[in-house]
């Protein structure tokens, strides 16, 4: 090949590095926006006013958080107080009272919002609830007279065991030395 040869080629491919290296700027920081963070919500059906715990580890695919987590359904942001191996970071909210589906957001270090659903579950009422609203039309009746119970007798249980006091272990059988 020629020195001219040689010097084409190797504009050829410092054309081709850059232009890679421009393609992988563009693309880099749009995939980092994207990308799901591994954390979680548990439970993900909470009372109302119960605890919900979040978690995640950034050497395991979560990340760094750098905001609490926050919902329109928890009384307050849920604060990272404990740490631990591995990048863990952790910690415990309270939800609020109203029942409903909600999302739980918070940004990492680098930038990334990320998020989970939870639902605020519904009691149901434990009383039954009126079938009518008019009052009733009979007399009220006299409340009826309280009848003392009495008491059942009970059945002498004689007890079998040495010393016949419990144990009862080797009641069946006797010991005669």
């Amino acid at each position: 090949m020629t020195e001219k040869g040689n010097l084409m080629l190797k504009k050829v491919m410092i054309g081709a590095l850059v232009l890679g290296a421009a393609q992988l700027a563009v693309i880099a920081p749009a995939t980092a926006e994207t990308r799901d963070v591994s954390w979680f919500l548990s439970p993900t059906e909470v009372e109302p006013g119960g605890q919900i715990y979040a978690e995640t580890k950034a050497a395991m695919g979560g990340c760094g958080p750098a905001t609490p987590v926050t919902s329109p359904g928890f009384a307050a942001p849920l604060q990272w107080t404990i740490g631990g191996n591995w990048g863990k970071a952790a910690g415990y909210g309270k939800v609020g009272k109203t029942p409903g589906k909600y999302t739980a957001t918070f940004t990492c270090s680098d930038g990334t919002k990320t998020s989970r659903a939870f639902t605020i579950i519904g009691t149901p009422p434990t009383t039954k609830p009126p079938t009518s609203t008019k009052p009733p039309t009979t007399k009220p009746q006299k409340p009826a007279k309280p009848t003392a119970a009495k008491p059942k007798p009970q059945v002498a249980v004689k007890p079998v065991g040495a010393p016949q006091t419990g144990g009862g272990a080797f009641g069946p059988l006797t010991w005669e030395w």
